[in-house]
This record gives C-alpha cells, structure tokens and sequence, in this order.
C-alpha cells in the first residue's frame, strides 16, 4: 500500500490481515479507530506513514482462531503518529473497540516487532503500548503474549497524561498525574522483557498471569534497557510490483 488516504472507519483505515511481505509507506490515516493495522501477518514494513487523529495510530496484532497465527518479522520506523485522541467508535464485539483512546502504537500477542525512528507523542494512554491479548480463548496453538518486541531511536513528546484503560487513572494518579511514554503489561515475567533502547521511562503492570486485568496492576517504573538486537531485514517486493507502486 503506497500513498493511501483513509479516514473515518469505525474499524482500522488501513488494514492488512493473514498476509505475508508487506509494505505499507507514504501514507496517512486520520480519524479512524485504528489508523493501520497489522494482523496475524508475516513480514511487514510500515514506514513514512503519518497516523493522527485516530482512536489508536499504529496496530500489530496477532488473534486467535484464524487460519494464519503467529504474527512476526514487522518494522515499524520513521512514521508521525501523533495526537490519536479520537474516542473509540467502534461497533461493540469487535476487537479493535478495546483500543484504548490516546495510543499511539500498540503491539498485542505479535512478535519480532522493531519499532525504530518514529515521531511519538500526544497520545494520551501511551506513545507505545506492550501487551498479550487477555481476553477468553480456547484455541491450544495460540501463543497471547507479545514476544521479542523491542524499541529504539524514537523521539517521544507528551503522552500518558489521560490513560483510557481500567486502572490506568489509579495508576497514573500513583504516578503522579501521568503514566511513561511506553508501558509494557509484564506478561510472561523477566524473560519475557521487552528491549526499550529509547531513553524514557518506561511502566511495567507485572501482569506476569495473561488472564489479569490492568486494574489488578502492581506498577513499577523500569529504567530503558537495551542489549544487543539483530534488525530485521527489509521487506523486498518482487520487482514488477514495486514498479506497479512507484
């Protein structure tokens, strides 16, 4: 997808869902709950895209009970994604009516997620949220946890200053008035630990059981940690679709 204007969808404004070798660049999405999203998909490059105004800007996620599971291998650097602010206006029942109002980027139960050399900020839940997906499933090849995500290079302006989930006014009132730019739900514990290379506090729920809620939250404050992470290669298009595109 290059060069798309989307606005108003009560659902995501760009979406692409159960495919693999993506790209979506050049863009903008404004006034729709999700901006772009992303869905159990396989090898995506979202990049150059301006997401604002939306419910929340940018989506990976990975759902249970499809054909095509185990979402992976997605970059997501050098987009806007600004003042998504918009109330959630989705249809009740569908899964992006939890997003919730103020987020920026949001990576649930995916994995092998970068997210590298973005604009953030104005984003009143978070600039970058890190969760598994907590909601009753029965599917036994299903993995819920956002796996292997790691984030770096970005520039963060304000956020966190209005969170729209259950606990989060508690919480940030704790902390406060407001939570960090970035939180993480701490499902699966210490080894589970996402790699925050942006230099921003960051909100750790420790939610280590997938089937606690946020308002069951024992909240820390984590220093930005980073080691040493492989980046995932470039998507490349076959040459006749990349000269469809250009």
């Amino acid at each position: 997808m290059d060069s798309v204007f989307v606005r108003g969808a009560s659902d995501a404004g760009i979406y692409v869902g159960q495919s693999r070798n993506i790209v979506v660049r050049n863009s903008v999405a404004i006034e729709n709950v999700a901006g772009i999203e992303i869905e159990n998909s396989y090898d995506a490059d979202v990049h150059d895209n301006l997401a604002t105004r939306n419910t929340g800007g940018i989506l990976v996620f990975d759902l249970p009970n499809l054909l095509q599971m185990g979402g992976r291998n997605v970059r997501i650097f050098e987009n806007v994604v600004v003042d998504n602010m918009t109330p959630n206006f989705a249809p009740k029942g569908n899964i992006v009516a939890s997003v919730p109002t103020g987020t920026g980027i949001m990576v649930m139960a995916n994995r092998k997620v970068q997210i590298f050399d973005n604009m953030i900020g104005e984003n009143g839940t978070a600039n970058v949220m890190i969760v598994g997906y907590r909601f009753e499933q029965k599917d036994p090849k299903y993995d819920p946890l956002a796996r292997d995500v790691a984030v770096w290079g970005n520039q963060h302006e304000k956020a966190g200053w209005d969170p729209k989930f259950a606990g989060g006014d508690m919480i940030a009132k704790a902390l406060g008035g407001s939570l960090p730019p970035i939180f993480w739900d701490g499902a699966g514990g210490e080894a589970n630990k996402p790699y925050i290379g942006d230099l921003v506090p960051v909100l750790n729920l420790n939610l280590a059981d997938i089937a606690a809620q946020p308002d069951t939250a024992q909240p820390t404050i984590m220093p930005p940690w980073m080691t040493s992470v492989e980046e995932l290669p470039p998507v490349t298009l076959p040459a006749s679709m990349e000269a469809v595109v250009r």
